[in-house]
């Protein structure tokens, strides 16, 4: 889905495709690459780190390299979906160091009941989706971070029943914009399993 954005120095003028490294200016092109690319480094380790904003960024820049020069950075317009716009990118750095320290203070959601840990990481994904950080690619990098989330807190990931309910996932995250998380908590209810013992 196409975004709705302010002037966008990172498209090729006159279009709504994002600059990229291979040069493409077809939008279904650059989907196609973008997809290769990032089907790839996801199916590589993801990097080491410590839950927080610095990883986040990073992770982005993992999932992006490849693609766009900008990878792994804060947007810096306005953008928005479906008439609704997200955080004013002026605002997005505060928002983003505050969604990290809360997620911190709350041990990044380790020791949890999966029912509870469902409905915490639903919020906090809810939280980083109405900033949106980064020009494209954010639904891709919520769902990997919610994976080292999960893993860190000792459940399992269920990459497979995100890639067969991709409408559910995006409906889950549309809902939880306008403000109802459950649906969000219960996909990644779903998502999550607890290790056999």
């Amino acid at each position: 889905m196409v975004y709705t954005a302010e002037t966008d120095p990172l498209c090729y003028p006159g279009t709504t495709v994002l600059r990229n490294k291979m040069g493409l200016t077809d939008q279904a092109d650059l989907e196609e690459f973008e997809l290769a690319m990032t089907l790839a480094r996801f199916d590589e380790p993801f990097l080491v780190g410590t839950l927080n904003y610095p990883h986040y960024l990073a992770l982005h820049r993992h999932l992006f390299q490849d693609v766009y020069e900008w990878a792994g950075q804060l947007r810096t317009i306005r953008i928005g979906k479906v008439g609704n716009w997200f955080c004013y990118p002026e605002y997005i750095d505060g928002e983003m160091k505050r969604i990290f320290a809360d997620l911190q203070k709350a041990k990044h959601l380790v020791g949890l009941p999966p029912e509870v840990f469902a409905q915490k990481a639903a919020h906090v994904l809810a939280e980083i989706n109405a900033v949106h950080p980064f020009r494209e690619g954010n639904g891709r990098t919520q769902l990997a971070f919610l994976s080292l989330l999960a893993e860190n807190a000792g459940f399992g990931f269920d990459e497979d029943l995100v890639e067969r309910e991709k409408e559910r996932v995006m409906a889950a995250m549309i809902e939880s914009f306008s403000g109802s998380e459950e649906p969000l908590a219960a996909l990644v209810l779903d998502i999550i399993s607890v290790p056999a013992a």
